[in-house]
């Protein structure tokens, strides 16, 4: 047996509480009786009484509340198998984890901005299989292909500057390393969602989006930072200071808007800036929800059958029960009085 609503079982401490009330109710009305007449008088008043039955109905009533408390659990025995299939479409997100993500031009920084976006595509998703690539000098797959979003949520908050070892940024490298991680084969269910500044410093992205293009994969783009660009901020022992060059020049990071949209353009993707708002996740996931779905997972499901209904009834019938009993003696036992009272 199991249930399905196990936080519903305070409801028995009504139990204790009913038969604590009816047993001071109870010696209340048998001090009231004492001192209204003596008991040889009061026998004889309640002689049409039954004493049973006036036991009986609170009884019923504790049964009755017990079940009503018993089908609020859910209980269920007995079970079917369940066919279950999961279609959805296979999404890797790349997110830029080079230095220059550390630019505060989005607060509080790009690279938290980016990790917020992330989450947020995880309330969105409906089934969908997703993997995460971080990227920076090289690209590494964190987390592949899953429906586990839990799982996916532990890679997305260790994001940071050290994830890549080998500093830089190629946005080629990971467009290759999601291509290599996608399931080979036809069918227009890959896309790849790449959050990045898109300073691409080594590696040829328009021929990795190329590929992708060949390999049926859709590439979605969001920008993060702004054109007019920004200083990047570090802090390490020496306080919070500038990322210099080797001339000593302050590093000012601009958002490379150009490259992103090109790359979402060649693979039939879309591009978006980052906004304070967020929209920008609702707005790519709306198009990646309408690409061709893929048989993700097919498995048997094991249903057990709600039974609430037989204590609910149950309860019902007491409660009704207790209605109509009554407190009068029954015809026979009526009966029987009268004749012993002529004789």
């Amino acid at each position: 047996m199991k249930f399905g609503a196990l936080h519903m079982a305070w409801f028995f401490l009504l139990l204790p509480l009913l038969v604590i009330f009816y047993r001071w109710a109870f010696r209340k009305k048998e001090k009231l009786q004492r001192r209204f007449a003596d008991p040889g008088l009061w026998k004889r008043i309640m002689v049409g009484l039954s004493a049973g039955k006036q036991r009986l109905r609170p009884i019923l009533t504790v049964f009755a509340v017990g079940l009503l408390a018993f089908s609020l659990l859910e209980p269920r025995w007995g079970y079917h198998w369940e066919d279950i299939h999961r279609r959805g479409v296979d999404l890797l997100v790349a997110v830029d984890t080079s230095r220059s993500m550390l630019a505060g031009d989005i607060k509080p920084s790009r690279l938290a901005r980016a990790r917020r976006d992330v989450e947020d595509l995880l309330g969105l998703v409906r089934g969908d299989r997703i993997g995460l690539i971080a990227f920076a000098g090289r690209a590494f797959v964190l987390c592949p292909l899953t429906l586990d979003y839990g799982a996916l949520r532990i890679f997305i908050n260790d994001l940071s500057v050290t994830t890549i070892p080998r500093g830089g940024s190629n946005i080629g490298a990971a467009i290759e390393k999601a291509i290599g991680t996608f399931e080979p084969g036809p069918g227009k269910h890959k896309a790849l969602l790449l959050i990045t500044d898109g300073e691409n410093l080594e590696g040829d992205y328009e021929a990795a989006a190329q590929r992708a293009k060949q390999e049926g994969v859709r590439i979605f783009t969001i920008g993060m930072g702004k054109e007019e660009g920004t200083p990047i901020t570090l802090t390490d022992d020496r306080g919070s200071h500038y990322l210099k060059d080797r001339e000593g020049n302050i590093v000012v990071s601009r958002l490379n808007e150009p490259a992103l949209e090109k790359i979402a353009l060649l693979t039939g993707g879309a591009y978006h800036r980052a906004t304070p708002r967020g929209r920008e996740v609702e707005l790519i996931y709306d198009r990646i929800a309408k690409m061709d779905k893929k048989e993700l997972e097919e498995s048997r499901k094991k249903v057990y059958e709600h039974r609430f209904q037989w204590p609910l009834l149950l309860a019902l019938a007491l409660l009704f029960l207790e209605s109509i009993l009554g407190e009068k003696k029954g015809a026979f036992t009526g009966l029987f009085s009268k004749s012993v009272g002529r004789k």
